[in-house]
């Protein structure tokens, strides 16, 4: 999530923010990028996890927190999860859609707000773990679309504070600048001539994709917040220290993944997404 939003530069609370959000990431960060090195189930496994931990949270931010959603979502995430894991995507995809009927009945009211975070949780899940699949290029697709969404994830947070200005969309997320969101995109084109330069790619093709997967993830972080807005929370959890919730700290990745895997889709296919985006 981009963070342009935090106190004025100088304060005590932001500093203190800063400082729980820094050593979280010491933390979480490497610990991601081994697992997504081992890949396999070890890599599947924490996605399903993860994905069920944001269903969980969709569920509570739009006030559908029932114990039955919430049961049935994980027995039906964690399935798909392990057919994934195992190759079964066909079934995986025949559970989800069964799934997400099953769950939408069981929501009566709020059946359409269930029935987008069951999707936007399967996103999450499928697009992550078809990504790494790849046996070529799993790994370094995988860590591409990551570090382009940290990297803008931190360029706006220091360029929101330190420059100001004008605010990107008000309505929906006050605090966010302009200024962050371009300190974002630059970072993000940093990082993919990284890619370039280190021989992983070629280096049009790949500020290219870096530039829309940068944007893709600013729309993804402002649409969580305009979901978080309409139903007056503030942070979707507090599981991570200074970060807030999984959906707060992945927010931009889930819709940065799923637009890389569909990308590499279209290109090499369901089992080669990551030479998809990386071969040219």
């Amino acid at each position: 999530m981009t963070e342009n939003d935090a106190a004025p530069a100088g304060s005590t609370p932001a500093s203190s923010n800063l400082m729980m959000r820094v050593l979280a990431a010491l933390v979480l960060a490497p610990l991601a990028i081994a697992l997504a090195y081992a890949g396999g189930w070890i890599w599947a496994f924490l996605v399903t996890l993860t994905s069920i931990g944001l269903f969980v949270e969709w569920l509570t931010v739009v006030g559908a927190g029932r114990v039955v959603l919430t049961a049935c979502g994980t027995i039906v995430l964690a399935i798909m999860g392990f057919c994934v894991a195992f190759g079964a995507l066909k079934a995986a995809v025949v559970i989800g859609v069964v799934g997400g009927v099953v769950i939408m009945l069981l929501a009566k009211d709020k059946f359409i707000w269930a029935g987008t975070g069951f999707a936007y949780a399967v996103a999450a899940l499928l697009a992550s773990i078809l990504v790494r699949q790849d046996p070529v290029n799993g790994f370094v697709a995988l860590m591409f679309v990551l570090l382009v969404v940290w990297a803008t994830d931190i360029g706006g947070y220091f360029a929101g504070r330190s420059i100001g200005g004008p605010k990107l969309w008000p309505r929906v997320s006050p605090k966010k600048t302009w200024a962050g969101a371009l300190g974002g995109f630059v970072a993000s084109l940093a990082i993919a001539g990284g890619f370039a330069a280190s021989g992983f790619g070629k280096a049009v093709p790949l500020l290219a994709l870096g530039a829309i997967l940068s944007v893709v993830s600013q729309a993804g972080d402002l649409f969580e917040s305009a979901v978080k807005r309409r139903f007056g929370v503030k942070d979707s959890s507090h599981l991570i220290p200074g970060h807030g919730g999984l959906m707060d700290r992945l927010d931009g990745f889930i819709a940065a993944i799923l637009v890389a895997w569909i990308f590499g889709y279209l290109r090499h296919g369901v089992h080669s997404a990551g030479s998809g985006l990386m071969v040219w």
